[in-house]
């Protein structure tokens, strides 16, 4: 069978750990005997990030800009502990994510991949809930500082005029830690579009939260723009039948372990980083989640929303054999050739992502599974814990017959 071809190179950020030999173990058995793959290869791995000076991050963005899609391997960002088991770094590095997302901008939308045999832990959740996160600002952009001594803290911003404004932080009477974040008016106005329109796409409610009771201000002017760009998409709204609705975070909470789902949730940034890992653990897995970063111009960039399965690769550093769930890892990369076949008018690349899927969900429901998932199944559901090897050699085999006929 003759490779299916493409046109325009996608953009792969290499990464990490485990989810770095997963991505191996994909390209080899499940992308290239069926594709001829075309892409500008980034090495996101913490030692390269490292060794660049955290300019092949910075590289791979722009490049995400330039060709329009990207897929990326999940990465480590490094802390205290990581600084001691990665010697070799010269610099606590800042997430790739949150580099990336502050140079394409826009929006990621999360949603849970749901199989019949393994129930959400919420037992009134009957549909998956999508967390649509705000991807530029907040914590993954703030400045930090400890200091030793009483003292004041003061926030003042000097304008390009010459103008100042300043707010007392607090006064403190000892060691204290201090923190400045910050977000755009036009990322936040960005957000509220991207989050209307994936509304009316996809034809689910929108719903969205914050804390302006307590960050009048921040969060306030969040909840403003909101309101402001809603009366845009009203019509529209109304018109398919879908609601929106503004609530406080806490109280958001509250409704979505209440609900059956089937909306959107809108957080900002670190909300919806904490909400999606959340929404995707009740619905079985951390590695059972979609996620694409969806940019105002049209750019994307899929990836894997889990993390390096740190105890895994070192199990497979001692040649042990592990059973490493490789699913939004795969999804990562369906959705980035899928798209890529889209712009390209390449209806065969489309086809094979769709197939690509196909086998994976045939994969699960047939009880093939990581050991992840198979202790979760249902009564009455039958379910086999294969290695992280044989569950991609087991979807291969579905792939090739869907692709043959």
């Amino acid at each position: 069978m003759a490779k299916i071809p493409m046109k325009t190179p996608l953009v792969e950020m290499d990464g990490d750990e485990m989810t770095r030999i997963l991505w191996q173990m994909i390209k080899d058995e499940l992308i290239l005997p069926f594709v001829d793959l075309k892409t500008e290869y980034y090495d996101l791995g913490l030692l390269n990030r490292n060794a660049t000076k955290d300019q092949v991050t910075v590289d791979s963005a722009l490049a995400t800009k330039r060709l329009g899609v990207a897929v990326k391997c999940a990465t480590i960002t490094p802390n205290q502990q990581r600084m001691e088991e990665y010697p070799e770094l010269t610099e606590r590095w800042k997430s790739p994510n949150g580099t990336i997302r502050s140079i394409v901008g826009g929006t990621v939308f999360r949603a849970p991949i749901v199989i019949d045999s393994i129930k959400p832990a919420v037992k009134s959740w009957k549909k998956p809930i999508t967390i649509a996160r705000h991807a530029y600002g907040d914590v993954y952009k703030s400045v930090d500082m400890y200091t030793t001594e009483p003292g004041t803290a003061t926030l003042t911003f000097k304008g390009e005029s010459g103008a100042e404004k300043s707010v007392e932080v607090q006064t403190v009477n000892g060691p204290a830690v201090w923190q400045g974040a910050h977000n755009l008016e036009s990322s936040i106005r960005d957000f509220a579009k991207a989050c209307f329109q994936y509304a009316i796409d996809t034809k689910q409610d929108l719903w969205f939260s914050t804390k302006d009771t307590i960050a009048k201000v921040y969060d306030g002017e969040f909840k403003k723009v909101f309101e402001e760009e809603y009366e845009n998409y009203k019509a529209k709204f109304e018109e398919l039948g879908i609601t929106y609705f503004y609530t406080l975070i806490d109280d958001a909470v509250a409704r979505v372990i209440r609900s059956e789902g089937g909306y959107i949730w809108a957080c900002k940034n670190y909300d919806g980083d904490v909400m999606s890992d959340m929404v995707s653990t009740a619905f079985g897995s951390l590695a059972m989640m979609t996620s694409v970063l969806v940019a105002p111009d049209g750019t994307t960039e899929y990836e894997a929303a889990h993390g390096t399965v740190t105890k895994h690769y070192y199990k497979h550093l001692k040649g042990e054999e592990t059973s490493t769930n490789s699913v939004a890892t795969i999804f990562a990369w369906s959705g980035g050739l899928r798209k890529r076949g889209e712009l390209d008018e390449i209806p065969e690349l489309v086809d094979y992502a769709n197939k690509l899927e196909e086998s994976v969900f045939d994969t699960l429901n047939d009880g093939i599974m990581t050991k992840d998932l198979a202790g979760m199944v249902e009564p009455g559901y039958t379910a086999t814990a294969v290695n992280s090897e044989g569950f991609i050699k087991a979807i291969r085999e579905r792939l090739e017959k869907k692709l043959a006929q």
